[in-house]
């Protein structure tokens, strides 16, 4: 151990004179702990909320959205086969997306009515612990020898308030019905509701609804014709990559977006606030900084004796200097360390228990996600050790400056 390091950590065992010294390391060690493990937790909470939202609306939504300009798209297989040839693509899938209106015998709500190939993958949200949606859309073909109306997939909160269940009837409200633009009637069409999906944001579970695509395309005049084309790539965060490059594929008049261009002002939001909170929090950690150069400098007062003795013995100003970074260093790694454990456990707890429940018309979820990265640790501890070391800066400054004469005449 070089000599530097050996006078820090006899400073660091050795008691204070003046006990009002120890209590302010005490207390900077406690500001310092608190402060990192509020950053910690808080930024856990805000990168497991942005993490549950983007598993959550890529559950229900396409990573890329294509679409022709003004117009549906009418060769569908041609396009599908265009669209999966494209490297990087898992699965192409048409759509047809429109707004319609659903009555019960309890109420009416309005809906967001989405048509998909069952024969095509479907959304990897489930209605019942063995179907996803794709696989209820299967079985919820109309039989009209037998009397079976089509089936129609709903989301929780719409079945709340219109207090149907699986099987129930219910009828869809389309404006986009028959007759002429200038005639043109509501068409009124009774369906059953072949299963109940939750996805835990209340946004979808209120809004959107399931049926199958020839259903749709009899019901809305739309025969062997899509809105568009679900695209789910095999990595997400290519998705705008291979968006270009099926745009260069099909040509014009069709368009794509990617799931971060679609969401982009939602997910800014919370990376804004993510920073914002990172920002907020580190000023605990800056005032129990200011405790640290508070007790270091009350530190060189009483070791102004000390100090003059071993400029005497030969220690230079850069040995003062790194004996009191040292200590004050100590202080932080250690306030950083006991502020992580605390953390850790924090989070576990939260993660383990989700006791802290959220309004889901508000916050999108129902509880609070946590989500712990080793950057983001990573990024707390060295943010406050760079805090702690810019603190002890002035006082060790302090006690090289000390001239050893004033320092035993008055030490």
């Amino acid at each position: 151990m070089s000599f530097t390091w050996f006078v820090g950590a006899r400073y660091l065992q050795a008691r204070q004179k003046q006990a009002f010294i120890s209590l302010i390391t005490l207390l900077a060690t406690a500001g310092i702990a608190v402060g990192v493990m509020a950053l910690i937790v808080v930024i856990a909470v805000m990168t497991g909320f942005e993490s549950e939202l983007q598993n959550r609306i890529l559950g229900i939504e396409s990573h890329v959205l294509v679409m022709r300009y003004g117009e549906t798209v009418a060769d569908i297989d041609k396009t599908v086969q265009a669209i999966e040839s494209v490297e990087g693509v898992q699965s192409a899938t048409p759509f047809i997306y429109t707004q319609v209106m659903l009555r019960s015998p309890h109420g009416i709500s309005g809906a967001v009515l989405k048509a998909l190939d069952p024969s095509r993958p479907g959304p990897p949200v489930f209605v019942s612990k063995t179907k996803s949606i794709g696989d209820s859309l299967k079985d919820a073909a109309p039989d009209e020898r037998a009397g079976k109306a089509p089936g129609l997939i709903v989301g929780k909160v719409t079945a709340e308030k219109l207090k149907v269940a699986v099987g129930d009837p219910i009828y869809l409200i389309s404006p986009l019905g028959k007759g002429s633009t200038a005639n043109r009637m509501p068409t009124v069409k009774r369906f059953s509701v072949a299963g109940v999906f939750e996805t835990g944001m209340n946004e979808y579970d209120d809004a959107m609804s399931f049926v199958r695509l020839d259903v749709a395309q009899r019901l809305l005049q739309m025969p062997a014709q899509a809105s568009g084309i679900e695209v789910r790539v095999t990595n997400i965060y290519q998705a705008r990559k291979i968006a270009d490059e099926i745009v260069a594929r099909l040509g014009f008049p069709f368009w794509a977006r990617d799931w971060m261009q679609m969401n982009r002002n939602l997910f800014s939001m919370l990376r804004l606030q993510k920073t914002v909170m990172f920002i907020i929090l580190t000023l605990i950690v800056l005032v129990a900084a200011f405790n640290i150069a508070s007790a270091l400098i009350m530190m060189v007062m009483e070791k102004t004796r000390d100090i003059a003795i071993l400029k005497t013995m030969g220690a230079t100003n850069r040995h003062i200097r790194r004996i009191f970074v040292f200590r004050g260093l100590a202080i932080g790694c250690v306030g950083t360390i006991i502020g992580g454990l605390l953390g850790f456990v924090l989070c576990a707890v939260l993660k383990r228990y989700p006791f802290i429940k959220l309004p889901g018309d508000v916050y999108f979820l129902t509880t609070l996600p946590v989500s712990l990265q080793p950057l983001d640790v990573l990024a707390i501890g060295l943010c406050t050790v760079i805090i702690c070391f810019l603190a002890t800066l002035y006082p060790a400054a302090s006690a090289s400056a000390l001239d050893p004469v004033d320092g035993i005449r008055y030490g």
